[in-house]
Formats: C-alpha cells, structure tokens, sequence
C-alpha cells in the first residue's frame, strides 16, 4: 500500500466546515490502517492551534507532534471539495490534504506537495480531477 492510493481520495464532497473536510481527510488514513482513530483528534487540535491552509485553496491538516504515537504508517489522504470549505481568515480549501508520517517522512511529504501547490495551475488541475487516478497522475508526473 503506497502513500497516496486511489482509496484514499475522495472527490465532489460538499461540506460545510473545515473540522468537517479535516474528519473526512483523517477517516481515510483510519480506514487504510495508517492512523488510529485518535490521530483524527489531534488533526483537529493542530487545526484550532495554528492554521494547515497553505494558500492557492488547499489546507494540509495533520496531527500535533504529540500525535505520533498514533501514526502507523505513513499515508496521505485527499479530500476534493470543489465548492470550497472556509479554513477562516476568508481562506477557502477546495483541496484538504490529510497527512500522517512516520518520523521526518513527512517533511519531504510537505515540502513536494508545498511545490506542487505553489502553483495555482497545478491547484486547479487537481480541484478539476475527475478520478482519483487523474489526481493520482498529477501529483506523481510533478505536475
């Protein structure tokens, strides 16, 4: 099982809060066994702490640091909301981006997807995404 599977991406979500895109985000990293359902919680804490939006509508919510104990393995989830979820500030996330990693894995992780997203093109392309194989391809070609 990779770090980003088509299992872990679900596309056309309509919700309306940001801890409601941040449950959805950590569920599928419960269900694909990377986190223990704990994990969900500290995502949401880290949340209320300090902000994941990074700009260009996409949010990378993860757990706290004292939330490793709960990570199994390292997984990335994806959450498509095409009609945006407000992160607050007036940000809007149309892409919530789930990550939990083991150790450091996750600044290598962070830094890929902050590159990627850099670019509103590459943002859109991926809000456009009509499958989670076309998201998959997007992410993995570098854009």
């Amino acid at each position: 099982m990779g770090i980003l599977s088509k299992d872990k991406i679900i596309l056309n979500q309509n919700v309306e809060t940001k801890r409601e895109a941040i449950e959805l985000a950590g569920k599928l990293l419960v269900k694909e066994n990377h986190v223990s359902e704990e994990y969900i919680g500290k995502m949401i804490e880290r949340e209320e702490d300090l902000t994941t939006y990074i700009g260009n509508g996409v949010a990378i919510p993860h757990g706290t640091n004292d939330a490793k104990q709960w990570i199994r393995s390292t997984g990335i989830s994806i959450v498509q909301i095409p009609d945006g979820v407000d992160f607050g500030n007036g940000n809007t996330a149309y892409l919530v981006i789930g990550i939990a990693a083991v150790g450091d894995e996750h600044l290598e992780i962070l830094s890929n997807l902050a590159i990627i997203c850099a670019d509103e093109e590459n943002v859109k392309k991926l809000i456009q995404a009509k499958s989670a194989e076309e998201l998959i391809a997007l992410l993995e070609g570098g854009m």
